[in-house]
């Protein structure tokens, strides 16, 4: 990312979740942060902290989100960090080896 200023917004965040794939539920337990807070942030009914955005992106980075910050040719943005033949080797990957172990959560 460059050295411009992302401002991470409601519609932004669930952007970057659903294009990942991944559920609330997962960020939650990724990002350290309660799932209905960031169910409310997401529809833009509630409010996060400094820290929490930072926590909320972290997570949504680790599962391959990649943010576009302003810039003179347009808004923010956020696009997949795989492409999409590498999401379905990753989703493929993920399944094997049975089912989830209570260490894997």
């Amino acid at each position: 990312m460059t050295d411009r200023e992302l401002h991470m917004d409601a519609s932004l965040a669930r952007s970057a979740r659903i294009l990942c794939l991944v559920s609330t539920g997962v960020i939650a337990a990724r990002s350290g942060l309660d799932q209905q807070k960031i169910r409310d942030y997401e529809r833009g009914v509630g409010d996060l902290d400094d820290a929490e955005v930072q926590a909320l992106t972290d997570a949504l980075t680790y599962y391959g989100a990649r943010f576009i910050p302003e810039d003179e040719n347009g808004g923010v943005g956020v696009r997949r960090k795989f492409t999409r033949t590498k999401v379905t080797m990753i989703d493929r990957w993920e399944s094997e080896g049975g089912p989830v172990g209570e260490d894997d959560v």
